[in-house]
């Protein structure tokens, strides 16, 4: 049996991600492992899946190099965009004893809401929730759930200012009213 997942990983990973594997194939291939993936999705090439437990929503698109530990489900919603090599994280171990620190192994899925931007190689942990209309910056460790609308960024992410849930004939990210900037002090 784990001969067979390992083969179904292997055609995935190495087939589906390829640069040469029509896109049309490639969405074939992820449907038939097990990925729940939106027709309209864009997922670029290079990404390493590890398990069918992926679903992407409508309108979204996914960039080069992505890792999905796909140990738990990741859920990502409708008209995000997800930048080159984003690391969703969902496996880790629970703290172990001093002859070996990396004890049991743990997991816990990850959802990104809806309208949300993740920024270059940033990482999500497991368990973690983004919610809709945040961006997390690149290189951002999201360790714990977001509020909505937010600009999180750093190791490990903080809120660094709200966004406008909505802009009325603003660009998106733009700036909530009232709301203070990284730069304020």
């Amino acid at each position: 049996m784990a001969l067979v997942a390992d083969l179904r990983r292997g055609v995935i990973n190495t087939i589906a991600a390829s640069h040469l594997t029509p896109a049309a194939i490639r969405y074939r291939l992820l449907r038939a492992y097990g990925a729940k993936i939106d027709r309209s999705v864009v997922l670029r090439t290079g990404f390493y899946l590890d398990g069918p437990n992926l679903e992407i929503g409508a309108g979204t698109f996914v960039n080069v190099g992505c890792y999905f530990d796909g140990s738990a489900p990741i859920r990502i919603g409708s008209e995000c965009d997800i930048a080159a090599e984003v690391m969703f994280c969902t496996s880790t171990h629970a703290l172990g004893g001093r002859a070996r620190r990396a004890g049991e192994p743990t997991v816990a899925g990850i959802v990104v809401g809806d309208g949300c931007w993740i920024g270059t190689r940033a990482t999500l942990l497991p368990g973690v929730t983004v919610a809709p209309g945040c961006i997390v910056a690149a290189g951002a460790v999201v360790t714990r759930d977001t509020r909505p609308n937010g600009l999180y960024g750093g190791v490990p992410a903080v809120l660094l200012r709200d966004l406008a849930p909505s802009p009325a004939g603003g660009r998106p990210g733009e700036q909530a009213e009232g709301s203070a900037t990284a730069d304020s002090t």
